[in-house]
């Protein structure tokens, strides 16, 4: 039975979807690479946004369709969608819905589907989540690996303590269990994840931290790069800080989420710094980190959020000149504090207004920080080709380079590439 999943949201449910493919295809099911060649479709949905639970609610309406006209046999859903809204998905057309954190089931939650069973598994299986089930990766190069599961911060926002459930750590000698294994297969660059991915090993209690996860795996001589991602300002050590600064193996790279500039809006947010805190730790890491990137998230129109309020975050990005800003508008989510208590008052047009607005200044920064980029000679590994036949890749700074090169290259290949050409965007250059 040929099976296709289909990605939302973020780098954990990429990681997830690796996971539930490798399961189903170790169990004897075919993954395809689009729905036309399928007969069974699972969505791994986001709900961070309404947008996000839209994209795949339209989604679902469209496979239905297919179902009924006899171009695929089952419906699945899982990922963070299932664990939010888990019988109504059966009631929308899906066959079955299994949770974030219950993925190891995969392989026997869709064998019951095909017997006819509908089901809805929400089990918290992430104990079960280790280093010897099989993965099929997008990539031979790279790969993710989630560390830690869940949030505890329970920001008033946000969704996610509520769908991936509290805080969960792998044993870090599982973890370095997978990356020994990953090095066998040729992997040089590894991603770790987690909600707060500086939070890893508080609650196991026995010494694990991030930082003590990264100087290890760097002792692994096939390990080239090691990368890790979301952070919590505060959940950002000085023993992390200075691996990052000292490890050779380490990006140079933070994403720091700030969410606002505006310490009413913090509040509101149960965002535990204020903005002077978050400018003094960027100003910490810079110090410590030589040519470090420093890239957050801001939400424009949260409830009640003010003209002042607004200003506040844009001083704020003036002031720290992230390298990449990510920027959304407030969307309510249901169960959350924000939802239940506070009225979504800032209008839409208003919203997008200052999220336009942050945008345009940010491509300003990113434009002057990327001249420096100019007749700079950079380091990185291929990650694949553009449509003009280009090739791009990442340096140790997360900047996106795209590049000419003389001669066929393979994903994975390092090469040094002269910097010719700068945008708010990418960066551009040949290879050396």
């Amino acid at each position: 039975m040929r099976v296709y999943i289909k990605t939302y949201g973020c780098q954990m449910n990429e990681s997830d979807t690796e996971t539930m493919a490798g399961i189903l295809s170790h169990e004897g099911f075919e993954i395809v690479d689009d729905v036309e060649s399928a007969d069974v479709v699972i969505l791994n949905t986001c709900v961070v946004r309404q947008k996000s639970q839209d994209k795949y609610h339209s989604a679902l309406g469209q496979l239905v369709k297919l179902k009924k006209q006899g171009k695929i046999k089952l419906i699945g859903i899982a990922g963070c969608g299932s664990n939010l809204e888990g019988e109504r998905l059966l009631q929308l057309g899906a066959d079955f819905v299994i949770g974030s954190r219950s993925i190891v089931e995969i392989a026997n939650v869709l064998k019951r589907a095909v017997e006819g069973e509908k089901i809805v598994y929400l089990e918290d299986r992430t104990c079960d989540i280790v280093a010897d089930l099989p993965k099929l990766r997008s990539t031979k190069h790279h790969a993710w690996i989630t560390i830690i599961h869940g949030c505890n911060r329970f920001c008033t926002y946000c969704i996610v303590p509520y769908v991936r459930g509290r805080e969960r750590s792998r044993p870090i000698q599982d973890v370095l269990k997978e990356i020994e294994g990953l090095t066998q297969q040729g992997v040089i660059e590894v991603t770790f994840l987690g909600q707060n991915v500086d939070a890893y090993g508080k609650d196991l209690k026995d010494g694990t931290s991030l930082a003590k996860l990264i100087e290890e795996t760097s002792e692994f001589d096939r390990i080239k790069r090691i990368w890790f991602l979301t952070s919590y300002p505060t959940d950002i050590t000085d023993e992390l800080i200075d691996v990052v600064a000292n490890n050779p193996k380490a990006a140079k790279s933070f994403h720091i989420p700030v969410q606002s500039g505006s310490d009413r809006i913090l509040k509101l947010m149960n965002r535990r710094y204020t903005s002077a805190q978050f400018l003094k730790l960027v100003e910490k890491i810079r110090s410590k980190v030589q040519d470090v990137a420093i890239s957050s998230d801001i939400i424009v129109g949260f409830p009640t959020e003010s003209e002042e309020d607004y200003l506040q975050s844009v001083e704020l990005v003036r002031q720290a000149r992230f390298e990449r800003l990510n920027l959304a508008v407030y969307s309510p989510r249901p169960g959350t504090v924000a939802a239940k208590y506070y009225p979504d008052d800032v209008p839409y047009s208003v919203k997008v207004k200052r999220l336009n607005e942050l945008l345009n200044l940010q491509k300003q920064i990113n434009a002057e920080l990327n001249r420096s980029y100019l007749n700079r000679t950079v380091e990185l590994f291929v990650e694949g080709k553009t449509k003009d036949g280009s090739h791009y890749g990442r340096d140790i700074r997360n900047k996106i380079v795209i590049f000419t090169a003389e001669k066929p290259l393979q994903p994975g290949e390092c090469v040094r590439v002269k910097i010719d050409r700068v945008t708010a965007g990418p960066v551009y250059g040949k290879m050396i």
